[in-house]
């Protein structure tokens, strides 16, 4: 073995390598050396040692880690102007998403507070800003509105319930408890994922499900925010449909729109626009970006409070925000039961958008992201904050992307930010009290702009990927109509199935090889490689497995030309006929020696004799075992196949009558009828026998066919179950009993394993059927079989993609 490297070119002089030979040069390690028992792996995990455990005490708290490293100097400015910055922008989100989720605002600043220190000891991920975000908002506010609905909670007058008036404190208190209540079961639950390894079902929710599932959203979080803008009370829905039914319930109370609401909501948005545009153009230029949000609050609330636009104008306001933190409280488990769904829905979601961003900014910037660590982070930043009456919180966009534009390089930026929104809890909370609802819905509205901008998705998508573009839709419709929880179940769903499709539905190739090289491609797809002569490479797009096995069977058979299924049962079929003429040939020579017997004792009887050929053709009718006289579509009675059928038994000292049922075969065209057949100058031994025989050879014809190898290309298999190892097994025994050879190549070392422990392999079927490489493969073919030697039999059908000649 050699190789030589000359100016780009490359020349490797080695032996053949099948499997066997590979293990023996590479020295493959045996199965039990690379996966230990589970008993003993379990021992390991549960035997403690120092390092072992400082490892699992970092790895549980991340902050232990690089907080020991935290360099004052280069890291302390850019996290305060970073956490600055985001602590301005968890101002307005807190309480405008307070809203969506159909609580007092202040509970958005709690969920801007706990949840952020908490992140900050268990994350990994160095930029994204956790609190509140628009799409969990409107979650978590569906399940709220459907357990704590206004009709629950009507101000009773004696026996009469006052028409119109909700006792809103006692409804924001049930609602707090739901809301609080949902988001510990929801943490738990992302806890329990976390700690069994199950970060990876993050990696279900492909780019198109989320980007398509956010902007459905954000829809349904415009809709909740309409009865802001325009001051109207719709009813509430809940269920599918029930986003068009509160649209066209806005749309009907359109005419009792308040105007001073939607003056104020029209000047806000028209400003939040205008101040982000220029935002945008003077951004090169500024060091952090103008708190749009945070002015635009400020001088709501100065100008409501100078006016009293409350009680001059019956617009509606925040209302009393209690300052001071309250105290932890537990949740109310007897709702776990009736929200386990929408908590199940909320973790997955938070995690999904959580992850992505991490991962996009760990890129960036050069470092690694746990996906199981993240998600209990952001478990336990649920849990905890759920105790202190926050709701289900991820990382949100637009805050992310401001702590990582404005230098921030830790998590040190999130505590700054958490000090802010502290700093507002306990001394500016009163402040806010006059801020009208519609300037929260204004930013609202201004803030999912980015999020209508993923309608651009679909062009793009269409010209990139149509299957991709179908999750983007099918999301988008079921989340729209279904609401988030049955949408999300919906989306994941369909996703799942264009990823069994697309495994179940490869594309099956037969590949030659480009000239002079070791290289082998589809021939259907490239103009520059040839077919080798007599062997056929065979490869699928995707693995074997349980799915497709039938599928990959079936490709092989097209794509080889050759239908084994038929040509065992001809094969079968003529093996039977010799056997039968043989034990004919047997009892005629007894018959003819008995009438010489009785010749020579001159008591000779009359006695028809039959020839060969009639005795072949009374035996294939009578003989349950021949399908020779089976009726058109039974047991081959198609192909065009002309069957002999007596319509009456017919004996040795008789002359029965004949028909023929033709399917149209050419081979069989220019047969005889039947009263050719009974005719009585044709009853001659030779003439029926060479009528039989012209009977025979139209019915089944003789073909042949080129092939001697089959290679399978399993270079794409990362996998193989056991229906998949009985597919393989089939095929080498049948195209082995028509003399063609099969042989595997490229199977990756996982692959090996799996057919070992499945008893793949055999005496007849080894490793040296399996080579590292297709050209190994082939070049064994070609010192082995060649072109010499061709099988050829007898079959009643046309081998298709093939040259034939007439045998």
């Amino acid at each position: 073995m050699g190789t030589t490297y000359r100016s780009g070119k490359y020349r490797v002089e080695r032996d053949l390598l099948d499997e066997e030979g590979l293990e023996a040069i590479a020295q493959r390690k045996i199965y039990s050396d690379t996966h230990p028992r589970l008993t003993e792996r379990l021992k390991d995990s549960l035997r403690c040692t120092v390092p072992k455990l400082k490892q699992r005490i970092v790895h549980s708290l991340p902050v232990l880690y690089w907080l020991p490293r935290y360099s004052i100097w280069e890291y302390g400015m850019p996290d305060l102007i970073s956490g600055i910055s985001v602590g301005i922008m968890h101002l307005p989100q807190g309480m405008a998403y307070s809203l969506l989720a159909s609580l007092p605002p202040v509970f958005g600043l709690y969920t801007s507070l706990y949840p952020a220190l908490v992140y900050f000891f268990f994350g990994t991920s160095r930029h994204i800003s956790i609190g509140t975000f628009a799409v969990l908002s409107i979650m978590v506010g569906g399940v709220t509105e459907r357990l704590a609905p206004d009709s629950n909670f009507l101000i009773a007058n004696g026996t009469n319930l006052t028409a119109g008036q909700v006792d809103i404190q006692a409804r924001d208190l049930y609602r707090v408890q739901v809301a609080a209540a949902t988001t510990v079961l929801g943490g738990l639950i992302q806890v329990v994922l976390g700690l069994v390894r199950f970060g990876f079902v993050g990696t279900y929710l492909s780019e198109p499900l989320v980007r398509a599932y956010t902007t459905a959203a954000a829809a349904h979080a415009v809709v909740a925010q309409l009865k802001y803008i325009f001051g109207v009370s719709p009813k509430r829905f809940s269920g599918p449909l029930s986003l068009v039914y509160t649209l066209v319930d806005v749309c009907s109370l359109l005419t009792k729109t308040h105007l001073p609401t939607l003056v104020v909501s029209a000047v806000s948005m028209t400003f939040l626009i205008s101040a982000k545009e220029l935002n945008s153009f003077l951004s090169p230029k500024l060091p952090v970006p103008i708190p749009v949000e945070l002015i635009t609050i400020v001088a709501a609330t100065l100008i409501s409070s100078y006016t009293q636009l409350s009680s001059n104008l019956t617009i509606s306001v925040v209302g009393e925000i209690p300052s001071g933190l309250s105290p932890p409280s537990l949740p109310n488990v007897h709702v776990f039961g009736e929200v386990v769904g929408d908590a199940f829905a909320l973790a997955i979601v938070g995690y999904a958008i959580s992850i992505s961003l991490g991962k996009t900014f760990a890129l960036k910037h050069g470092y690694k992201v746990d996906s199981n660590q993240e998600l209990v982070a952001l478990g336990l930043s649920n849990a905890v904050g759920g105790f202190f009456q926050c709701y289900s919180v991820c990382s949100s966009m637009s805050r992310s992307l401001i702590q990582e534009s404005t230098g921030g390089k830790t998590q040190m930026a999130g505590i700054v930010s958490a000090v802010i929104v502290l700093v507002t809890i306990l001394k500016l909370g009163p402040l806010f009290q006059e801020l009208p609802k519609a300037v929260l819905a204004a930013i609202v509205f201004v803030n999912l702009k980015g999020m209508f901008k993923q309608y651009s998705d679909i062009p793009q998508l269409w010209r990139n990927n149509k299957i991709d573009l179908a999750v983007w839709l099918v999301t988008w419709v079921a989340t729209m109509l279904f609401n988030l929880d049955l949408g999300l179940a919906a989306s994941i769903v369909f996703a799942l199935l264009t990823v069994i499709f697309r495994t179940q539905l490869p594309t099956y190739s037969v590949l030659g090889q480009i000239p002079g090289t070791d290289l082998y491609e589809d021939i259907e797809t490239h103009r520059g490689v040839r077919e080798i002569p007599g062997i056929t490479i065979f490869r699928s797009s995707s693995t074997v497995y349980f799915a497709n096995a039938d599928l990959y069977l079936e490709a092989l058979k097209e794509k080889s030309g050759l239908d084994i299924s038929k040509m065992i049962i001809y094969k079968r079929r003529e093996e039977a006929k010799q056997r039968r003429r043989e034990r004919r040939a047997e009892r005629r020579a007894q018959r003819q020696a008995k009438r010489e017997s009785v010749s020579v004792s001159g008591a000779a009887a009359p006695e028809t004799v039959l020839s060969v050929e009639e005795e072949e053709a009374v035996s294939r009718w009578n003989d349950p075992s021949s399908n020779e006289g089976a009726a058109p579509g039974e047991n081959g009675g198609g192909n065009g196949t002309v069957f002999v059928i007596p319509d009456s038994a017919r004996h040795a000292d008789e002359q029965g009558r004949w028909e023929y049922l033709k399917g149209g075969a050419p081979d069989c065209a220019s047969l005889g009828s039947v009263s050719e057949l009974q005719d009585e100058g044709s009853s001659s031994e030779d003439t029926l026998s060479r009528d039989l025989e012209r009977v025979s050879l139209g019915s089944l014809g003789k073909w042949t066919w080129d092939v001697h190898s089959i290679v399978l290309d399993l270079s794409t298999a990362n996998f193989i179950d056991t229906v998949a190892i009985k597919t393989l097994r089939s095929i080498f025994r049948d195209f082995d009993e028509i003399s063609v050879d099969v042989y595997m190549a490229g199977c990756q070392a996982k692959v090996v394993e799996h057919l070992e422990v499945g008893g793949f392999f055999t005496e007849s079927v080894t490793k040296r059927h399996l080579f590292v490489s297709v050209h190994d493969a082939v070049l064994y073919c070609q010192n082995h079989r060649g072109a010499a030697t061709m099988p050829m039999i007898n079959c009643a059908f046309r081998i298709k993609n093939r040259t034939h000649r007439d045998c």
